[in-house]
């Protein structure tokens, strides 16, 4: 199954990356996308349209102790659902299927296994995770909503399938704030 996507609105909608620290107005933001209080939260690492946050990073080590390799966390519900539309429409196997058909893109996807690896181990090594990245790479493709919060983290040209996932999506931005998070002081 081939995936066309769908017409985008005009460029320059997604923003640039964001790296700032988290508010506890975010923190708050986050907890109502997650329906749940966000674990490891170190800062908003990319903003939606509608100026909450859709990717936060998160500490390789959570509070606790526990290892955790999901450095870019996508936290944007209706992002979330998008990717796993994608994933269900079996759009990860044809990646997967082409990073054996394709060398190119396979050095691509190992350059932003790399790109993840260092970004996380800047912060912090982690010996239980070393060299394990997220989303399956570098040699399988895993989890879209990981690569997509990857590319929204970084830019464009860094994670080839988190760039392919953002074209195929609708933008989810479009409705407005996905959800309403309490003010805080």
């Amino acid at each position: 199954m081939t995936v066309v996507p769908p017409e985008r609105p005009a460029a320059g909608l997604v923003p640039a990356p964001t790296r700032q620290p988290a508010t506890d107005d975010d923190l708050a933001a986050v907890a109502a996308q997650l329906g749940r209080t966000p674990r490891g939260t170190r800062a908003v690492a990319h903003r939606c349209p509608c100026g909450r946050p859709d990717v936060v990073e998160t500490t390789p080590r959570l509070a606790d102790g526990t290892p955790f390799p999901t450095l870019f966390y996508l936290t944007c519900p209706r992002a979330v659902g998008a990717c796993s539309r994608l994933e269900s429409a079996g759009v990860m196997k044809e990646m997967a299927d082409r990073l054996v058909d394709d060398p190119e893109l396979a050095a691509r996807y190992r350059a932003a296994h790399e790109d993840y690896l260092a970004r996380r181990s800047a912060i912090a090594e982690v010996p239980e995770i070393d060299g394990v990245s997220a989303g399956g790479m570098p040699g399988r493709v895993k989890c879209l909503h990981v690569h997509l919060g990857h590319a929204l983290a970084s830019g464009p040209g860094v994670n080839p399938f988190g760039d392919e996932t953002l074209e195929l999506i609708e933008p989810w931005w479009l409705a407005g704030p996905c959800v309403d998070a309490p003010e805080t002081d």
